[in-house]
């Protein structure tokens, strides 16, 4: 594992983004008009509710900035439907190119071979990012509640919703939660892994579960390795858990897939 820089990863991706956003002329209002001309979405929210046991939401992804690659030459296309065979409910695939491998590229194909809703993982900093998940075929956009202030919070979630995309809103401790849901979030991802350290600190959701009002749906994510951690969220009151590493690393992802589904019986 690499060590983590100065004021974390998610600092340095963040602010990469926000300069990318600062050099985009696109129109933000033209941007929005295209997205609102799209096909329905998939309902990602819906379906995390609809699944009787504990919903896994299965990811794709090439690197992580803490473990290097992870899975550089994967085909997109058949591990989405692996994760479909394997009973997933959704998915989430990465987007972002520089710290992760991803790419639009990558949430098409995977859209594309399965039916199942999908999560653009990706660090949205600006309206375009949210308006460009709608279009490229997202059903729903990652809002990463460290990553921004109250007001673009509150102004993308709103703009989420305007789209027709729900918004996975992901926090890291008891602030994040109540800014979440000031912001009016009904979907909300706790993230486990230590911002500055990348880290995992498994107390971390079972300690927020009890803080997420019912109603809103929640997703534990990030340092789950099979079953026993699927099942300790569950028990802890997860609707769902975001599953990314563990399952590009094995060999059996349908299998991995249908293990962790079962711990939530």
């Amino acid at each position: 594992m690499s060590t983590a820089p100065a004021g974390g990863y998610l600092a340095g991706i963040v602010a990469q983004h926000r300069r990318a956003a600062r050099a985009d002329r696109r129109s933000v209002v033209d941007l929005v008009e295209q997205a609102r001309r799209c096909e329905p979405t998939r309902g990602f929210r819906a379906r995390l509710i609809d699944t009787p046991s504990v919903a896994v939401v299965a990811e794709i992804k090439r690197r992580s900035p803490s473990k290097g690659d992870l899975r550089p030459d994967l085909d997109p296309a058949s591990l989405a439907r692996h994760y479909r065979r394997g009973g997933a409910a959704c998915l989430s695939v990465l987007t972002d190119s520089e710290w992760f491998g991803g790419s639009v590229a990558d949430l098409r194909a995977a859209r594309e071979a399965v039916d199942l809703p999908v999560l653009r993982k990706d660090f949205t900093v600006d309206e375009r990012d949210v308006a460009d998940a709608r279009i490229m075929g997202a059903d729903c956009v990652l809002l990463i509640v460290a990553a921004l202030d109250d007001a673009e919070l509150r102004r993308f979630c709103a703009l989420a919703q305007d789209l027709g995309l729900d918004a996975l809103v992901e926090v890291h401790d008891e602030a994040e939660l109540r800014r979440a849901l000031q912001a009016g979030a009904e979907l909300v991802g706790v993230n486990q892994r230590d911002l500055l350290t990348f880290e995992v600190d498994q107390d971390r959701a079972a300690r927020l579960a009890q803080a997420i009002p019912d109603g809103v749906v929640s997703v534990g994510e990030s340092g789950i390795a099979g079953p026993a951690d699927a099942a300790r969220l569950s028990d802890a009151g997860y609707d769902a858990v975001l599953v990314g590493e563990s399952l590009v690393r094995c060999e059996d992802p349908a299998g991995a897939v249908r293990a962790l589904i079962a711990s939530g019986n």
